[in-house]
């Protein structure tokens, strides 16, 4: 994405990546970088090397220093980063994420029952849809949960909404697991298949 401001564009969420296998995979990527920076001041866009992260995904036990530079600043080394609003380990475990996606989704649904303490059940149960439930959902197709610690505290949240509703059992509401089950399903499917719908000739 591009935000435009006066002459000057600025670049939002950029990913650069490289098979690291030796050295020269190293050298490879951190050309990549070079060439970024000559693109980006040819056409007079700006990255920020405070905002950038180097995260290497490896399950090697003894892991080196990572060593990349934009320009002349070298890039912070992390074990974490947010892509898209998406918590990414370089362990590959979702922990972050969930906790991240549970102190937003608690939020609000916090919101919402101060908002509509007395409001009718259904605009209750429209808020959780509109408001705290998109929260819950959001990149699941990537992070879809199976351990039962990270699952249980995603349920509770709907639960609590269901109960601000006086539905005690959930009576008539798909749970969470069965809501992140199509995306799942779809999702190779759409990878492979044009936004036109019409498939490949």
């Amino acid at each position: 994405m591009l935000m435009i401001f006066g002459e000057t564009l600025f670049a939002d969420d950029c990913i650069i990546y490289r098979k690291i296998t030796d050295s020269s995979d190293m050298d490879k990527l951190q050309t990549d970088l070079n060439r970024l920076g000559k693109w980006a001041l040819k056409n007079k866009m700006r990255i920020n090397p405070d905002k950038s992260k180097a995260v290497s995904f490896t399950k090697a036990r003894v892991k080196e220093r990572i060593r990349y530079y934009f320009g002349e600043q070298l890039i912070p080394e992390a074990s974490s980063f947010k892509y898209l609003g998406i918590i990414i380990c370089n362990d590959l475990n979702w922990a972050d994420h969930v906790n991240y996606t549970l102190r937003k989704a608690c939020k609000a649904l916090r919101f919402k029952t101060r908002i509509l303490k007395k409001g009718k059940n259904n605009t209750k149960r429209l808020a959780y849809t509109a408001l705290v439930r998109p929260i819950l959902e959001y990149g699941a197709v990537c992070w879809n949960p199976y351990r039962e610690g990270q699952v249980s505290p995603l349920n509770r949240v709907q639960k609590r909404a269901a109960k601000f509703e006086n539905n005690i059992n959930e009576s008539g509401w798909e749970t969470l697991a069965q809501r992140r089950l199509s995306p799942r399903i779809c999702a190779p499917f759409s990878r492979h298949t044009p936004a036109d719908g019409l498939g490949k000739r």
